[in-house]
């Protein structure tokens, strides 16, 4: 039930409770309409037309007026006869109306020169408010009218519901980008099985072996694809749904009279959406099967060749050459690790010393069969490794190819493979070596490197013509401040890369 109205002597019209708690707050007992000032709380009396009018109302509504709120209530301004959301409050009342009840103060000529204020909205505390709160309890804080704090809300919404319309859009283009995708990825999947089934077809029969997998792994990957490419639809799809729905409700909202309404449900319908970043999501692209099919049909001639070939006869024992070696080279009193030191020792000068590059040769060389070693390389980031002629520049710059005398690969930034050609082919990978071989077979021309642990082929010179003594040639890089400072190692070959 509502407080009873109550007029003060200044003529000016109060409901009992909100005139009391606003003399609770003050430091001075005074009107809050006209600000006079009464020397001690004066007795407060019932407005006897104020409740003859209110009394009216419960006649009219007795089912409403039952469950009427305060003006103070903290979800909304309610009219003092009904439930009604109030549009009105009257300064001289002290009550405020709905648009029902409202129209006696229209129509009621003493009525008419009563003051009419709108409703407040506080938005310290996201409530709605009277004209008395704003001067009590919310007189120090963010008061606007309601109209004014709606217009502002229905900016917003329409701000959210363009967001929401993008949204749409871009799922709906992220869903042809990934029809597209999986169209394109389809095509070449089909030309790349047509290519590697001729590829393989070829090759002997524990290679058809590997061929049969590899396409049972691509077409696996392929219906993965297919299944990624699905569930992304239809993930984009359910969005584009809950964002048309959500669209909807704030295109309803955003043309409504109803502020409190608007006010009530705008938390929830500005909420952002549970809604993924599409941005970076696409389908994995195709295994190449071009580069599969490099690989085994290097693999497989080199292999065919070495497996009848190699044997641990050819291993050799290598010890690195003093002589040769840079001044900035430190090597071991065995002759089996080789740093770089950073700082030039004295050291006799000869014609076979390097004087630019910190490389160091061998002591053994070979002019004729096969010879096999192995380096570990483990901790550094630059190296290089492999064989030269006896009869190279040691002087000054060189390049490292064939045509200079050198079969080298290198690995320089921590992670970069290079084959010594020019111009120089980058190397791809799976699996850093930790201990590299060296094959040379000298009759076939040929100069194979393998990464040690896994028996993987990392690079080989074909069909090279040797003419002179070839030497174990290395290079463990510049130390860079101590970040290259491990050691190349040569170790005992126990354990070849291939085999009979």
């Amino acid at each position: 039930m509502a407080s009873s109205s109550i007029s003060t002597s200044c003529g000016h019209n109060f409901c009992m409770g909100c005139i009391k708690e606003y003399w609770d707050n003050c430091s001075q007992i005074q009107c809050p309409v006209c600000k006079e000032i009464y020397l001690q709380r004066p007795e407060l009396r019932v407005n006897t037309f104020i409740s003859e009018l209110a009394a009216q109302f419960r006649k009219l509504a007795p089912e409403k007026f039952s469950s009427v709120t305060e003006l103070h209530s903290e979800t909304a301004v309610s009219c003092d006869a009904c439930t009604d959301q109030a549009i009105k409050s009257c300064l001289d009342c002290g009550v405020s109306f709905c648009k029902t009840h409202l129209e006696t103060h229209m129509v009621t000529p003493k009525l008419r020169k009563h003051k009419l204020m709108d409703p407040f909205f506080c938005r310290d505390d996201q409530t709605c408010v009277c004209q008395f709160c704003t001067e009590s309890n919310h007189k120090y804080h963010n008061t606007v009218p309601v109209e004014e704090e709606c217009g502002e809300k229905k900016s917003h919404l329409m701000k959210t519901q363009m967001k929401m319309q993008q949204m749409i859009q871009d799922r709906l283009r992220k869903i042809q980008e990934v029809k597209v995708q999986v169209a394109v990825r389809k095509k070449s999947t089909e030309e790349e099985i047509s290519a590697s089934v001729e590829v393989f077809n070829a090759l002997m029969r524990s290679i058809e072996r590997s061929q049969a997998e590899l396409l049972e792994v691509m077409e696996e990957e392929q219906r993965a694809a297919e299944r990624q490419a699905e569930g992304l639809i239809k993930d984009l799809q359910q969005e584009i749904t809950e964002l048309q729905r959500r669209n909807s409700e704030l295109e309803k909202i955003s043309h409504t009279e109803d502020h409190l309404h608007l006010l009530q449900i705008y938390p929830t319908l500005c909420s952002p959406p549970h809604t993924k970043n599409w941005a970076d999501v696409s389908i994995h692209p195709p295994l190449s099967v071009e580069t599969v099919r490099r690989s085994i049909s290097k693999l497989e001639t080199l292999f065919r060749k070495q497996m009848e070939k190699i044997t641990a006869r050819h291993a050799v024992d290598v010890t690195l050459d003093p002589d040769s070696a840079h001044r900035e080279l430190i090597l071991s009193a065995d002759g089996k690790q080789v740093r770089h030191g950073d700082k030039r020792q004295k050291l006799p000068k000869n014609p076979e010393r390097f004087d630019y590059w910190v490389s160091v040769l061998g002591k053994e060389g070979f002019s004729s069969g096969r010879f096999y070693y192995e380096v570990e390389v483990g901790g550094k980031t630059d190296w290089d490794l492999g064989v030269a002629r006896e009869s190279i520049n040691r002087k000054g710059e060189f390049t490292l190819s064939p045509e200079d005398g050198y079969w080298t690969v290198y690995m320089s930034n921590g992670n970069e493979y290079e084959a010594g050609v020019d111009p120089p082919v980058l190397l791809s990978l799976n699996k850093e070596p930790q201990k590299v071989g060296v094959f040379v077979d000298y009759e076939e021309g040929l100069v194979s490197f393998y990464g040690v642990e896994n028996s993987s082929h990392i690079y080989s010179f074909t069909g090279q013509t040797f003419y002179e003594k070839l030497y174990p040639y290395f290079s463990p890089g510049l130390n860079y401040g101590g970040e290259n400072s491990a050691p190349l190692i040569i170790s005992p070959a126990e354990h070849h890369v291939l085999q009979e």
